[in-house]
């Protein structure tokens, strides 16, 4: 990820649930079950790449399928700060691209809105795979570029100018929330990414549309 990422995400840290639930009329805690169930029904050591302030793995423990040892890494430190205060061990603060974690570490591997933010996506798919056990899963939750009528309407009419402005409102950086959509409306559609996981070697791939099509969740095993 870029540096400008990264201090971009800091400075909007402090207000960043908040605008989530917001932004999203608590939708993204739904999202973040319904991901989180398609992960295998047994205790995991999960990774919550992209993790910020946690939510993705306290969605995964309120399911009952994280460890103890199950961690939250992010390139932002300001958006872990809250983390210990939420229950959860003080986060890694990790470049997704080139993690600090030795081979096969994780049973698992969340990704909750952070890989649209990377900057070699290719490269941070083929290295949460070398972080995964064998047969271990990722699950993405993320913005697609819009491909069903509701989410082309949404993206490319309503959200430019509501994200931004409902941002501002809120005291944190409008052009960071210009940044969210513009992201969102740039990135690959959910079937290219479905194609990219299958090429790094995952396996038996997963999509569920989430909203008509205004979010998705994307699952795939390591393959051998």
């Amino acid at each position: 990820m870029s540096k400008a990422v990264q201090e971009m995400f800091d400075r909007i840290s402090g207000g960043y649930d908040t605008l989530n639930h917001v932004l999203s009329a608590r939708r993204d805690l739904v999202w973040r079950r319904k991901a989180v169930a398609m992960l295998p029904k047994k205790q995991l050591r999960i990774l919550d790449l992209c993790g910020g302030t946690g939510d993705f793995l306290i969605a995964a423990r309120a399911a009952g399928v994280a460890q103890a040892s199950s961690r939250v890494a992010d390139f932002s430190f300001g958006m872990m700060v809250p983390l210990p205060a939420k229950g959860l061990p003080t986060g890694i603060q990790a470049d997704a691209l080139k993690m600090p974690f030795k081979d096969e570490t994780f049973d698992a591997v969340l990704c909750g809105f952070g890989m649209r933010n990377l900057d070699d996506l290719a490269g941070g798919v083929a290295e949460i795979r070398r972080v995964l056990k064998p047969g271990g899963t990722f699950v993405t939750l993320e913005f697609f570029k819009p491909s069903t009528i509701a989410a082309k309407v949404f993206y490319g009419g309503v959200a430019p100018v509501a994200i931004p402005f409902v941002g501002k409102a809120f005291g944190s950086s409008r052009e960071a929330y210009d940044y969210l959509v513009r992201s969102i409306r740039r990135f690959t559609g959910v079937r290219g990414y479905a194609d990219l996981l299958v090429e790094k070697g995952f396996g038996d791939v997963r999509v569920k549309s989430l909203d008509l099509g205004l979010c998705y969740a994307v699952a795939g095993h390591k393959v051998e």
